[in-house]
């Protein structure tokens, strides 16, 4: 479910919501939330318009409001939105997406 963000990317630039990652390991072993890794897999909830090249033409973004991807591990800035943590990543750093 897609959330409504006050928020507009600039330019190239994606506002993610990351998932929620397992709790429990493939072998049923709970994990504490200090052993947890920081997921790489998140909701696209705000997009750029995208960039503009030397001609001034604008080249809008492959992802789109909705999309779920998979991005760096340490890419983007980590940020607070009406108390929600978000990621904000540029697109380069967006490693694909997907399809479920």
């Amino acid at each position: 479910m897609t959330k409504k963000v006050n928020f507009i990317p600039l330019k190239d630039r994606v506002l993610i919501k990351r998932m929620d990652q397992e709790e429990k390991s493939p072998g049923g072993i709970i994990i504490p939330d200090t052993a947890k890794e920081k997921p790489v897999e998140g909701e696209i909830l705000a997009a750029g318009p995208g960039v503009r090249d030397d001609h001034g033409t604008l080249h809008a973004l492959e992802v789109k409001v909705g999309d779920k991807v998979l991005f760096a591990k340490w890419g983007g800035n980590e940020v607070k939105i009406d108390g929600d943590e978000y990621i904000i990543l540029k697109e380069s750093d967006i490693l694909g997406i997907v399809n479920k």
